[in-house]
């Protein structure tokens, strides 16, 4: 067993570490508008559930060069944002809207997304998700050092849109939604095997 200290690793080295053993990570298709109406789209995998009662989100996003990307930029300026759920049919897609852009150009128009009107939030979503979720913010917590580093947001979902072929006496069908999740690099992943095991009483 190597033994690591975490305050002698560069930023990237623990980078390394956290996405090559924390898997597989759920992917967040994130949308965002900016004060001049440009919709953003980015995908997250530092993200996952909070809370079910009621219904919330937590989302990461780190700050490169101490700069906040567009996405958080967004969020804190009008604490609205909609999560989709990325799949195996749009995970292509999605991957195009990692591209860096000014923040006065739309990744949605790059990728070739459609966009849909939202109904608790003025963020819109995408068509191409088959589960997205209207968020508006509860909490945004800035993290890390000096810098910081990061900033953690969790969401309220005020509104949840899931495709009828999918979904079932309230229950998601698993393989009908095909989510993929983020490893390390440039490495996806699939749902494979599944398998049960009884919690203990």
């Amino acid at each position: 067993m190597i033994s690591i200290n975490p305050k002698q690793n560069s930023e990237r080295d623990n980078y390394k570490l956290l996405i090559g053993t924390i898997i597989p990570r759920p992917i967040a298709f994130v949308t965002t508008q900016s004060e001049d109406g440009i919709v953003n789209g980015a995908p997250f995998s530092y993200f996952n559930i909070v809370s079910s009662n009621p219904p919330m989100v937590s989302l990461a996003i780190q700050r490169p060069n101490d700069h906040l990307k567009d996405t958080a930029r967004n969020i804190y300026n009008n604490r609205q944002f909609v999560v989709h759920i990325v799949d195996e049919d749009n995970v292509a897609k999605i991957n195009e809207t990692a591209a860096s852009l000014p923040a006065t150009e739309s990744e949605i128009e790059l990728a070739n997304l459609t966009l849909v009107q939202s109904e608790n939030v003025s963020v819109p979503g995408v068509k191409e998700a088959k589960v997205r979720m209207e968020c508006r913010l509860v909490q945004a917590i800035p993290l890390g050092g000096e810098g910081p580093g990061s900033d953690l947001f969790i969401g309220e979902v005020v509104r949840f849109h899931v495709d009828e072929a999918i979904y079932e006496d309230g229950r998601i069908d698993t393989r009908g939604l095909n989510a993929v999740s983020r490893l390390a690099g440039s490495n996806y992943a699939a749902i494979g095997d599944i398998f049960s095991i009884e919690r203990p009483k």
